[in-house]
């Protein structure tokens, strides 16, 4: 998220929508790690990578599909996957990528969490990439030091959630 902050920043600023690709996923020799994004304004503008190169330009078009549809999709990429091969994955390695339409709505805290990492605040993000039931793609809970929002669908699996990523994150930064 750090490398792509400060065009998501602005894009959210100005109130547009944008998609935002995020590696879930990795095994083997992946050229990115878990956690690496990329982001695609609705303007086609795009920052941050999730291979490195390799398959930048399908994420690209995935992330196209997604802003104008709406539904999230989590994509694998793999050497064996001719797709992957194709837009030149060939490290040998697997990546998931989730990639999901961020608008104020569908991510009710993101201006808060850009404020956080930017200033360096510990703040995680849960968000549901798989599931068989479509409308549970895209939940998402928010974790803080002190509290959570959002829900990724259950109570039990919220306080679980929250309970596990506050333990991870450093302490809150003094004010």
């Amino acid at each position: 998220m750090r490398e792509v902050i400060e065009a998501v920043a602005q894009w959210t600023m100005r109130g547009e929508t944008f998609a935002l690709a995020t590696v879930v996923s990795t095994s083997k020799s992946a050229p990115r790690p878990a956690g690496a994004a990329m982001a695609v304004s609705t303007a086609g503008e795009a920052v941050g990578s999730v291979s490195g190169g390799c398959v930048e330009g399908a994420v690209y078009q995935i992330a196209q599909d997604v802003i104008e549809g709406g539904t999230p999709v989590l994509q694998r990429f793999g050497y064996s996957d001719d797709d992957a091969v194709a837009v030149g994955l060939t490290c040998g390695g697997i990546i998931d990528v989730f990639v999901e339409r961020v608008t104020d709505e569908s991510y009710p805290d993101i201006r808060t969490v850009i404020q956080d990492v930017q200033v360096g605040n510990p703040v995680a993000t849960a968000t549901v990439v798989e599931h068989d039931q479509a409308e549970m793609l895209g939940k998402r809970l928010v974790v803080w030091p002190t509290h959570a929002s959002g829900t990724l669908g259950s109570a039990m699996l919220d306080h679980a959630v929250a309970d596990d990523a506050e333990g991870c994150l450093p302490p809150a930064n003094p004010k």
